[in-house]
């Protein structure tokens, strides 16, 4: 059964950093395309960053993120830990959302809780 459990969200300053962790069980990470989304109030869930399978040799561990949030926000993996992790940098106010992790099966998406994140001006 695959589970992900997202933490790390909480109150950051206008400018400040943060790091969400996304633990996975049932799947390992780094045999499947790990993405965060975030979603504010009234928007639509909108994808943040995407780290490629390493089931792909030539592209395995490509990183691709949204305009809004290149050269801030960074996605890694952890094989270890079997966790996927956005380290978010200079957090702006259009940061606040609620963060969530993704990973791509072939029989679907599957979806962790959520972890809010506020930011303060």
């Amino acid at each position: 059964q695959v589970r992900l459990v997202e933490s790390g969200g909480g109150l950051v300053q206008s400018g400040g950093p943060l790091r969400l962790s996304c633990a996975a069980s049932g799947l390992a990470v780094r045999w499947f395309d790990m993405r965060w989304f975030r979603q504010a109030p009234g928007k639509e869930r909108e994808l943040v960053a995407s780290i490629i399978s390493d089931t792909y040799i030539d592209s395995g561990g490509t990183t691709n993120y949204a305009d809004s949030v290149k050269g801030r926000f960074t996605i890694t993996r952890d094989n270890v830990r079997n966790t996927v992790i956005l380290q978010m940098n200079s957090v702006k106010p259009d940061g606040a959302a609620v963060y969530y992790c993704n990973a791509r099966l072939s029989e679907g998406d599957y979806w962790g809780q959520g972890t809010q994140v506020t930011v303060s001006s």
